[in-house]
């Protein structure tokens, strides 16, 4: 029986590529940016509020599903895709960067990892079979192997170590993998270290995987080191398969990722920073909570035509945050995805007009982003909250 699920790629700009994405549960035009719906929900909104944006495809995560509600429940109940009421694509990740997160509950061997549960701690294992047939009974479009995720400034020798394990976990995967409509994606590690990372590709594309992605970056190292690996990884896999960077998704990393030929990311970014009060424009984030935004008559946006840019003021909205009203992140939420929907639209759009390359400087030239040392400090605080919240 062949795979239901194909990639067709149908022009390049460069090293970007527009493509197309059959699943399933319906075809998906590359590049694309999966909403994170780590429970089975993007927060805040509803499924059908999350198609109208333009979101043809979400992430979910296989690690806390298993947890809550558990996987036999969603299978019984017919799968995710029901029990979510979500009729697009659902990719699910293994659950590895979870367990990295919450390093200090697990025990990793070669065999797999035994972890406690964040929630009640009670003792649990996973292999990469289970990975597996957890995935296939959720019913996801796209499975991702088990694979060790390390801390970006681990040994060379530890690195490798992890690289090595993920490589036969990753043979494990794919042996286990019978679910012939549901595409099997590795994962390529090898932390900072270029010549693991030309390692990790060349032995997983000779396994004939149906996509690739990359691993183990944006988790604490400075964006040139990530956006250096990603080009140099990139070069390495087959030019037939979509190519996934996992974890990354703020506006100018999807720019700077399309540019160097990467078909799928993810992240939770747009959302959880929605969530704090800060709002994607087309010069930058800005952080809603500002006086300066107290008496704004105008949208955040003017050139958004999102539902909140079209209804509401700034002053409103910084009135809802200030007041910590529910509605502030609802409709924060749905500005920000409207307006990674609208960016990754007019990417796909410069590349089939061949204009990416002018594209890319444009927005480039006017979209301010967070400065290196501020990032690198949320992200190391937003991943101990989540690290508290989860011990």
């Amino acid at each position: 029986m062949s795979k239901k699920n194909t990639f067709r790629l149908i022009k390049t700009c460069g090293k970007a590529r527009a493509g197309e994405l059959t699943t399933l549960h319906g075809v998906v035009q590359t590049p694309v940016l999966c909403p994170v719906g780590t429970q089975g929900s993007v927060k805040t909104l509803t499924p059908q509020e999350v198609k109208d944006l333009g979101m043809k495809m979400i992430l979910a995560n296989t690690y806390h599903l298993y947890l809550r509600p558990g996987i036999p429940i969603i299978e019984k109940l017919g799968g995710l895709h029901k029990f979510m009421n979500w009729d697009g694509v659902i990719l699910t990740d293994s659950g590895g960067y979870q367990l990295f997160s919450l390093s200090k509950l697990t025990q990793v061997s070669d065999e797999g990892v035994i972890f406690r549960s964040h929630i009640d701690g009670s003792r649990h294992t996973v292999t990469p079979e289970l990975a597996v047939q957890y995935q296939e009974s959720l019913g996801s479009d796209i499975a991702m192997v088990l694979d060790e995720c390390i801390a970006h400034d681990e040994s060379r020798e530890r690195v490798w170590s992890a690289m090595v394990r993920t490589h036969q976990w990753a043979e494990r995967c794919l042996k286990a993998h019978k679910k012939r409509e549901q595409s099997l994606y590795a994962i390529v590690q090898g932390g900072i270290f270029p010549d693991l990372r030309r390692q990790s590709a060349e032995s997983l594309t000779t396994l004939g995987f149906d996509g690739y992605a990359i691993g183990g970056l944006s988790i604490g190292e400075p964006k040139s080191v990530t956006l250096d690996i990603t080009e140099q990884t990139t070069v390495l896999l087959p030019s037939d398969k979509p190519r996934y960077l996992m974890g990354v998704g703020s506006p100018e990393d999807v720019v700077e990722g399309v540019a160097r030929g990467i078909d799928i990311f993810d992240c939770a970014l747009p959302t959880r920073v929605a969530r704090n009060g800060a709002l994607y424009t087309r010069k930058g984030r800005v952080d809603i909570e500002n006086a300066l935004f107290s008496r704004q008559e105008a949208s955040i946006d003017t050139d958004c035509h999102c539902y909140t840019c079209r209804n509401f003021s700034a002053a409103y909205l910084h009135h809802l945050f200030r007041c910590k009203e529910l509605l502030a992140y609802r409709l924060a939420t749905i500005h920000n995805l409207a307006f990674m929907s609208n960016l990754v639209q007019s990417i796909k759009n410069a590349i089939l007009n061949g204009t990416f390359d002018e594209f890319c400087r444009e927005f480039l030239s006017v979209y301010k982003t967070t400065d290196e040392q501020t990032r690198i400090s949320q992200k190391q605080k937003w991943l101990e909250s989540a690290r508290q919240k989860e011990s």
